[in-house]
């Protein structure tokens, strides 16, 4: 009971200003900072594309370099970060892992409670480095291995990659997971972001807000969109088992994941590369059997009910070919995604007003109150 209209899900609702990406819905077009990210995923690097995120700027060779540098400097985990992933080795859960992993760096980080913009970069620098380490760690605990210390020679996902299974990877897999990092990397306030910025306008601390990120991203309508897309293709099997599939799909009205956006009206433009990747990853592997049922599964419901992929639908057959645990797929996701919260949450502490909409209420109003004894 409000004066004004509610929008369920607050669709189309302005609720805060930023600097950091604009979505052309109906043109399927997305740029960080200004520049394409068709652009970006053809040419930059994750770690290029984050450096542009917090700097307003594309790095030089040299930035670019000092940059990589410092991340590769913190990826090693604090002792009790490492003590808490042994202790969860039994959970079913990587992103419940990760979540508490992540508020213990925030309890051990000697600048957790500063605010200031200058800390505010060195912890999202610490967290976008120590994120990677935190995911292989604990995939590799569960397995009964010790973990690997972190390769400072290595680029960023070539790390990750090599932590995870203790090989080096090849260059199309390192380059194929990097680009999914900077396709996951911002996209405004989705459900996750928002709510990392409403703990920022509280003047929480960056591992408060990333871990408020992380809980968003859990929920298998957000974050756990991609597994769920994975565990579907499984399912089918086969090309030819797609036509009967979405015919039970759709007389049985269930969601097909993977596909829809409520932002996106043409193609979402992240898709366009995966979609690509999925494809090269499948000929390098020998094995195209993912890639040709993902895209007859799609072929087919752009026909029969004008629905496209988007960015979760092919980043899960990207991420199954590289041979990556499908409980792992919703962690990837919040590796990409953590530097934009940071961004936001940066964007938020310099410019900030504590977040605090309205509710409509539905309810009734002065119910005559009953005794206990009465009722």
């Amino acid at each position: 009971m409000t004066d004004s209209n509610t929008n369920k899900g607050l669709a189309g609702v302005v609720a805060a200003e930023s600097s950091l990406s604009f979505i052309d819905g109906g043109e399927g077009r997305l740029w960080y900072r200004g520049y394409d990210v068709h652009a970006l995923a053809k040419h930059a690097s994750y770690l290029e594309s984050v450096y542009l995120l917090w700097y307003d700027a594309l790095p030089t060779a040299a930035e670019l370099a000092v940059f990589e540098g410092l991340l590769a400097a913190e990826r090693e985990l604090p002792p009790p970060v490492l003590d808490v992933l042994a202790r969860l080795s039994d959970s079913k859960s990587p992103m419940a892992a990760l979540r508490t992993a992540v508020s213990v760096l925030g309890q051990v980080d000697p600048e957790a409670d500063d605010i200031t913009h200058e800390a505010d970069l060195r912890k999202a620098g610490r967290l976008v480095a120590g994120m990677p380490t935190i995911v292989a760690a604990f995939d590799r605990i569960r397995r009964g291995l010790d973990p690997l210390d972190p390769d400072a020679d290595l680029p960023h996902a070539a790390n990750f990659l090599y932590m995870l299974t203790g090989e080096r990877p090849s260059e199309t897999a390192a380059r194929a997971l990097d680009t999914s990092w900077l396709l996951y990397l911002e996209h405004g306030l989705n459900a996750s972001t928002f709510t990392a910025r409403v703990v920022a306008s509280t003047l929480a601390d960056m591992h408060s807000a990333v871990t408020a990120g992380i809980s968003a991203l859990k929920g298998p309508l957000h974050g756990g969109a991609n597994e769920k897309a994975m565990q579907m293709l499984l399912e089918i099997g086969a090309t030819e088992a797609v036509g009967p599939y979405v015919d039970r799909a759709l007389a049985e009205k269930r969601k097909i994941m993977g596909f829809g956006h409520r932002v996106y009206r043409a193609e979402d433009p992240r898709a366009t590369h995966l979609r690509r990747m999925a494809e090269a990853l499948s000929e390098d592997a020998g094995e195209p059997r993912w890639f040709e049922i993902s895209k007859a599964l799609e072929d087919t419901l752009l026909e029969r009910k004008g629905l496209r992929a988007n960015v979760d639908f092919y980043c899960a057959t990207v991420y199954y070919t590289l041979g990556l645990p499908i409980d792992l797929f919703t962690p990837l996701f919040a590796i990409g995604r953590t530097a934009g919260w940071a961004a936001h949450v940066m964007e938020q502490h310099m410019h900030n007003r504590l977040i605090r909409p309205r509710a409509e209420y539905t309810g009734e109003l002065d119910r005559p109150w009953v005794p206990i004894d009465r009722r």
